[in-house]
């Protein structure tokens, strides 16, 4: 594991990162998905990629990197960024889980690979349960009673702060079906069949979005990754004759 320092917008933001096989050519940006960090994803995958240089990164506000304010995805991708050419790294192929998927969807264009894990992005209609959630702690929040938030927050966010509640808010509901139907870049898209978080008709839905994918439903819910990483490997590293 190593720190470097990002500047953004003027603030110091402290990441966390690590470096695998770096005399391999290819080069994969693994990204985590909300509420995790970057040991998760090298649980699943340090082994099965020791072809590429893998480089694991945890986003601002999670693992050991810091956040300064309440950001939005774009903000995340714009510090990766910097963080890339900060580094000298030149990435081939971008993967990225639930939330880490938005963000590699961002960054990938369109000569490198995209691979997205149960991507977040595709925003579902609310239930009635939710909305009368949302309702009534905008009522609270009318009244001055900031502090009831974690009663009303979702399990992603009702153990953290304030500061990524409100980041929380920021990338909930962005809506990326028209960044998914742009994104031209080679695509493989893998999704749990039993995933509750991001649904597998969303994963549907971003593959009949970006027309250069494959679609692989696996057995499993949201984190199905972390039982099928050898399929998943096996399909990276196959991309470039498929």
């Amino acid at each position: 594991m190593a720190l470097t320092s990002i500047t953004f917008k003027e603030k110091k933001y402290e990441l966390s990162y690590e470096l695998i096989n770096q005399d391999k050519k290819l080069k994969i940006l693994i990204l985590h998905g909300w509420g995790a960090n970057k040991e998760l994803m090298k649980q699943a995958f340090e082994k099965k990629l020791d072809s590429f240089c893998q480089i694991y990164l945890d986003l601002p506000g999670f693992g050991k990197s810091s956040i300064e304010e309440a950001l939005n995805s774009y903000d995340y991708a714009l510090i990766i960024k910097e963080f890339l050419i900060q580094k000298k790294l030149d990435i081939d192929i971008f993967l990225g889980h639930s939330f880490g998927g938005k963000l590699s969807t961002l960054l990938c264009q369109e000569n490198q690979i995209l691979i997205l894990l149960s991507s977040a992005g595709i925003v579902p209609k609310k239930s009635l349960k939710i909305k009368t959630k949302i309702y009534i702690f905008k009522f609270f929040k009318s009244l001055g009673l900031n502090s009831f938030y974690k009663f009303f927050a979702s399990k992603d966010v009702a153990h953290m702060d304030s500061l990524m509640y409100e980041t929380f808010k920021k990338v909930v509901d962005e809506n990326y079906e028209a960044i998914f139907k742009n994104q031209k870049a080679k695509t493989l898209i893998f999704w749990g069949n039993d995933d509750k978080d991001t649904p597998l008709k969303s994963g549907e839905l971003i593959h009949s979005l970006i027309k250069n994918s494959k679609f692989y439903p696996l057995d499993g819910d949201h984190f199905f990754f972390l039982q099928h990483s050898d399929f998943i490997a096996k399909k990276i590293k196959g991309i470039n004759n498929a």
